[in-house]
């Protein structure tokens, strides 16, 4: 369905009737009305309270400032993993290791705090009253392993402390704010969503220069004990504006809590979600591969000040991506919003970076597929709602199984860069396409965004 088509507000949302079989009185987008808790209608002495407006007011307005910021430091900071990565392979004592250990810090990172989500969506669904504890838990867990990760003297160390412990430990920290995210916005969620996700693009293009002064005048360790403290303390203010619209209730003794697995999961199956989901799977792999070497292909044929200014542009340009395919999907059909997308990027791949010999090509690159395949995602919460069907109070769940197969991409795609750049460095293609022999990792991107595009079709085909 187009997002012009969207359902009221929702809700159904963790806590309003998740314990009770008996459905609550829905409450119109002002927000005026009064919900009843499991009721139909108002009792004398029952449990009444006023619902936040949706789509505008304060509290929904802070919410998408504060899921902004929580999502600007987790992901924001995962996204600038290139600028680690050129020091690890440049500074003791990690320059001795391979180039491939080195990238795989940043992608397990990636690839488990996208994986993890479908897991952790099941689980705030059974167990709603504990997300908010999960969540300082998970901030917790953060902090402990970034600052440990400052000690550490190996690769292996690297990739279990930043790598699998942050990808964890993030994943818990901002997913309650996709969830809660139907709550807040129905006719504005694209925009409302594109504005949460361009918090990465925000944290990619600023702390490349912070990251980049702090390594350079404080070192390794201080750096990242320093961003420990900063991250822990900027996300823990924002949780105060990610709360719930509807009360979550505790269950009553003696009532059954919902299946931990949701039954009769026929969305999961349906051609829509698969179309969705695996081009999803495929555009990962097209974006994940720029995200983690652009940084590195602009230093060898250029400055490292080159480098750190076009991974935050490249970052920065995912902010204006956001937001405006965000708004487009509340306007127009995704799909098509997808494919003029995908279509962009693989010129961008083709043309741009394959012919790139210096900053006077990679700059704009770095800005339109940035734009392009960076604000792809902003797609996603009108998709799961439409890929939920008649059910959209299994938006969340659509939302964590395409997530599980962007997560394979994270992993996938850089690996398989990561060899073609080795075979390349070894055999270029040639003097003027594909330059330090990333002529067939620029061909594997841009193959991948076109494929991208044709995937956009199916899922428009799919639709109807």
């Amino acid at each position: 369905m187009a997002s012009s088509d969207a359902p009221g507000p929702l809700n159904f949302e963790y806590g309003l009737s998740t314990f009770d079989s008996t459905p609550a009185m829905s409450t119109p987008s002002n927000g005026s009305r009064l919900a009843v808790l499991g009721r139909s209608e108002p009792q004398e002495g029952a449990d009444v309270q006023e619902l936040a407006p949706v789509d505008h007011g304060f509290g929904a307005w802070s919410f998408c400032a504060c899921g902004f910021i929580a999502e600007m430091f987790i992901w924001g900071f995962l996204f600038s993993y290139g600028i680690f990565q050129d020091y690890y392979t440049t500074h003791p004592p990690f320059n001795t290791a391979s180039q491939v250990a080195v990238a795989a810090v940043g992608t397990v990172g990636l690839g488990i705090q996208y994986g993890e989500v479908l897991f952790l969506s099941m689980m705030f669904r059974r167990y709603p009253e504990y997300m908010k504890t999960a969540m300082w838990c998970g901030l917790l867990l953060y902090f402990i392993c970034l600052f440990c990760s400052s000690f550490a003297t190996q690769v292996w160390q690297l990739i279990l402390l930043q790598g699998v412990g942050l990808g964890l430990s993030g994943g818990v920290v901002y997913l309650p704010t996709m969830i809660l995210l139907p709550q807040w916005f129905s006719k504005r969620r694209g925009l409302a969503g594109g504005i949460i996700f361009a918090g990465t693009g925000v944290g990619g293009f600023v702390f490349p220069f912070m990251l980049n002064a702090m390594l350079n005048n404080l070192g390794l360790r201080w750096t990242l004990r320093i961003w420990a403290i900063m991250t822990c303390t900027a996300t823990g203010i924002a949780f105060l504006g990610i709360r719930p619209r509807v009360p979550i209730s505790k269950p009553h003794p003696g009532q059954r809590r919902p299946r931990l697995i949701v039954p009769q999961m026929v969305f999961f199956k349906s051609p829509l979600f698969l179309s969705f989901s695996f081009t999803c799977l495929i555009q990962g792999l097209s974006y994940f591969p720029v995200s983690l070497y652009i940084a590195s292909f602009t230093q060898q044929i250029s400055t490292p000040l080159t480098a750190t200014v076009v991974l935050s542009l490249f970052n920065a340009a995912g902010v204006i991506g956001q937001v405006i395919l965000g708004d487009l999907t509340d306007r127009f059909a995704y799909p098509w919003v997808m494919f003029f997308s995908s279509l962009g990027s693989a010129l961008a791949a083709f043309l741009l970076w394959g012919f790139a010999q210096g900053p006077a090509l990679i700059y704009p690159f770095a800005i339109i597929f940035g734009a392009l395949s960076g604000g792809f995602s902003s797609v996603w919460p009108n998709a799961a709602v439409d890929c939920a069907g008649r059910n959209p109070e299994n938006a969340d769940i659509t939302y964590a199984g395409t997530a599980a197969f962007k997560g394979v991409s994270a992993v996938i795609g850089p690996i398989v860069s990561g060899l073609l750049l080795q075979a390349g460095q070894s055999s270029s293609l040639g003097t003027r396409y594909g330059a330090a022999g990333y002529g067939a990792v620029e061909i594997f991107v841009g193959s991948c965004a076109l494929a991208t595009g044709l995937g956009s079709v199916v899922v428009a085909a799919a639709r109807r």
